[in-house]
């Protein structure tokens, strides 16, 4: 299928003649959030091939990106279709053309019910996971007002403490519970993160599964940080990830990148030296996250590339306090500097648009058309 996009793309010019674009990333205003295009699909061929040649099949999340542009290039490469983790999410793919898409969120209630019946009018191939009976119910109902099949994956626990039934027992009954129904298919298990726990759980399952004559076709864990291990869990079919199209701090200090295939970059000047020692760039929590690193991976909000010493030590809306105590040199007063988030998945929520570029010329200005999408 051809590339698709969803919302209108603003293409650069060389020029700048119409104002539309700019010849390079270092003309971009900031604080903004730019992409090495070049560097994504260099991460999607990397992971898409290690999957090819262990047989598992790719079925990334998009949650990360939030990009229908993106999502193509993911299906392109080979990925047997996308993850999403919210119903907004699966209408912004659906419209842009995605034909396979992967639920992994329990949906209740009467809203979410007719909102997932009309997606199955639209997407060919919509499955949801599930991990209890009201959950099941609201899936069965929403193919039956649709009068379309949906598939179930009942999701089990495997270290991460959220979502999932904690016994074998438990997903066989999910798994019965839907056999009988006619406006949904059982189609297996998933589960997130992928560790020691999920073969043990898969193994235990498969032998009460086999026991009630019920097939369970796919097996789906997820992670970044597990990424190149997954041929190593038996019984694995389908891998989930996100993060890995764009990289971060948290993948480099794990291991399962580095620093130059990081594709996401936070685009920042320095707008105040206080003290010798104490710079505020203009990018906050509005644009960087929160979210905290084992400090065996780093310190503070962010990786500075420009002074890889610093430590972004505090965030408020607007202004980021760097310590630059530690770095043989100190930047100087509007300086552009370029900061790899902690966690990128939150950036892509936090901003209307980002940039694509090659080699620093700027290719396109696209709206992040999943942002704040429930």
């Amino acid at each position: 299928m051809a590339e698709q996009r969803s919302v209108p793309v603003k293409p650069s010019t060389r020029d700048g003649d119409d104002g539309t674009g700019l010849p390079s990333v270092t003309d971009i205003d900031t604080p903004a959030v730019i992409i090495d295009l070049d560097r994504v699909e260099a991460n999607i061929e990397k992971l898409q091939t290690y999957l090819d040649a262990h047989g598992i099949a790719g079925r990334p999340h998009i949650k990360t990106h939030k990009l229908p542009l993106l999502a193509h290039k993911q299906v392109k490469a080979g990925a047997v279709g996308i993850t999403v983790q919210t119903l907004g999410e699966a209408e912004v793919m659906a419209a842009a053309g995605i034909e396979d898409i992967l639920i992994t969120y329990n949906l209740l209630g009467e809203q979410k019910t007719r909102r997932l019946a009309a997606l199955a009018r639209t997407v060919p191939r919509l499955r949801v996971a599930v991990d209890n009976p009201l959950a099941l119910d609201t899936v069965i109902a929403a193919g039956s007002m649709a009068d379309r099949t949906i598939g179930v994956l009942v999701e089990f626990e495997s270290g991460k403490k959220r979502q999932g039934v904690l016994e074998p027992e438990q997903a066989l009954t999910l798994a019965k519970r839907a056999k009988k129904s006619n406006f949904v298919t059982f189609d297996g298990l998933m589960t997130y993160p992928c560790g020691p726990q999920t073969a043990s759980f898969v193994a235990a399952a498969r032998r009460l599964f086999t026991e009630a004559k019920i097939d369970i076709p796919v097996v789906s864990a997820g992670g970044t940080p597990e990424m190149w291990r997954a041929h190593e869990v038996e019984g694995l079919t389908e891998y989930r990830v996100g993060t890995s199209i764009y990289n971060d701090r948290h993948s480099v200090g794990v291991g399962s990148a580095s620093f130059d295939e990081c594709a996401l970059h936070v685009h920042v000047t320095v707008v105040s030296l206080p003290e010798p020692d104490r710079g505020v760039i203009d990018a906050g929590s509005k644009v960087l996250t929160y979210d905290p690193l084992p400090p065996r991976y780093g310190q503070g909000h962010g990786h500075v590339l420009e002074y890889p010493e610093a430590v972004i030590t505090s965030l408020s809306e607007e202004h980021a306090v760097v310590d630059f105590s530690a770095c043989a040199e100190r930047p100087r007063i509007g300086e552009r500097l370029r900061v790899v988030p902690n966690h990128v998945c939150p950036v892509s929520n936090l901003v209307d648009e980002v940039v694509l570029h090659r080699s620093g010329v700027v290719e396109a200005t696209v709206e992040v058309a999943a942002r704040g999408k429930r």
